[in-house]
């Protein structure tokens, strides 16, 4: 550990320049046992015994693998403190659960994202995105592409899907960015000891609307998902009204704030790397696919996920004891070399493409992931064919360890 001179729980390190970040990483990778970090002083936690850091791609499948060993539901998976009682009444989804009850409520919310079930979308995903587009081409250029176009797609379809009304959207929107982004000063309301508060109360908020919804969906039922999840009855199983709340929480905010990172990120790639936006664009059709893929893995939106080993287990040749954390660092893993060629390089053309961006293989694997590709898709197809001159200045990050975000970029054409 001594040549590592930098901490990984400490925020200022995820507001450095992202070339620092990278270097970082490269020399994590390097060591022969993955580094072990203190974790950081927070208002709203005890602090923890510390964590592992995964940044090996190897590492990453493996713990994925094996949620028996490497639980996401002791303690949670979006946080490295354990989550307290309090925060789970909000945002304890089946993110933060292991089986039996994590299978469950899955098998429950899942048939609303098999393939054919977006595939029912598709026409109103390509409506949207025209819809951006030509507000896009009304306002001109100078406006923020993050939240006049990027953010809109997602934040659009994810409410439609659950029968959220339009002038709601900006509530929501609002709340995820204090949700994912609570150390950034943009949301923090420059007050730093508040960010618990903050946190707690946005999902609060959030609860109480989709409860709302849920409460009149039950007795007037439609055709959205809200209806479906409220009326449904698997083998007898149902959602409770908090299951179904923390269930529309983690469905606005990460299928929300996710795709949009990963849509601006797309765009800047293709602003940064003219050629492989000309390779890109001799031949949409048949190229766009294993584009979205590389721009997933270079976006990689979620930073990480973190698990508790719940008994001693040697991974690697690294030995792991019980009640340890380890942190599984996407972001590193979709930049190994041992695994992808030149990994900085953004490749529209990469074959295989292993990434990691949308979690390791295994039970939390992301169920929007078809959702996701299918957005990321057609807004950038959109852009492309509609306003080819299109670019975007210098991104405004995220203040955030665990979101790699985008606030902010000025888009010009």
């Amino acid at each position: 550990m001594s040549a590592i001179d930098f901490d990984l729980s400490d925020q200022r390190f995820w507001a450095r320049p992202m070339t620092e970040r990278e270097e970082a990483f490269d020399r994590l990778r390097a060591l022969d046992t993955p580094a072990f970090f203190e974790e950081m002083e927070v208002s709203f936690a005890p602090k923890g015994i510390g964590y592992h850091a995964l940044v090996r791609h190897a590492d990453i499948l493996e713990a994925s693998r094996n949620p028996e060993v490497f639980s996401s539901g002791r303690g949670g998976a979006t946080n490295i403190p354990d989550m307290p009682a309090e925060f789970a009444e909000y945002f304890g989804s089946m993110i933060n659960m292991d089986d039996p009850r994590h299978a469950r409520l899955r098998r429950i919310v899942s048939r609303a994202f098999t393939p054919k079930m977006i595939k029912q979308f598709e026409a109103d995903v390509d409506a949207a995105a025209g819809v951006i587009v030509d507000d896009l081409l009304a306002t001109g250029p100078g406006c923020d592409f993050v939240t006049e176009v990027a953010a809109r797609l997602p934040l659009k379809i994810i409410c439609d899907m659950m029968g959220i009304p339009e002038r709601d959207y900006q509530f929501i929107f609002e709340r995820s960015n204090i949700i994912l982004g609570g150390f950034d000063p943009e949301y923090a309301g420059g007050d730093m000891s508040q960010v618990a508060e903050r946190l707690l109360t946005a999902g609060m908020e959030l609860q109480e609307l989709v409860q709302s919804l849920a409460a009149h969906r039950a007795d007037n039922p439609t055709g959205d998902l809200t209806s479906s999840l409220v009326n449904a009855n698997l083998d007898g199983e149902r959602l409770t009204m908090q299951e179904l709340a923390s269930f529309f929480i983690l469905l606005v905010v990460a299928g929300n704030e996710t795709t949009r990172n990963a849509i601006s990120y797309g765009m800047r790639l293709l602003t940064n790397h003219p050629d492989q936006r000309a390779l890109l664009a001799a031949d949409l059709d048949a190229r766009m696919p294993g584009a979205v893929e590389e721009i997933v893995r270079l976006a990689s939106p979620v930073n990480f996920m973190r698990r508790k080993v719940t008994r001693d287990h040697e991974m690697n040749g690294n030995l792991y004891r019980e009640g340890e954390k380890v942190v599984l660092f996407y972001w590193a893993a979709n930049r190994d070399a041992a695994v992808f060629d030149d990994p900085y390089a953004f490749d529209v053309l990469r074959d295989p493409n292993p990434h990691v961006g949308y979690g390791g293989p295994g039970p939390h694997f992301c169920l929007g992931a078809h959702l996701a590709r299918r957005e990321i898709t057609v807004m950038l197809r959109e852009i492309l064919r509609r306003v080819p001159s299109l670019e975007v200045g210098k991104p405004d990050r995220l203040h955030s360890s665990f979101i790699n975000g985008i606030k902010h970029m000025e888009c010009t054409f």
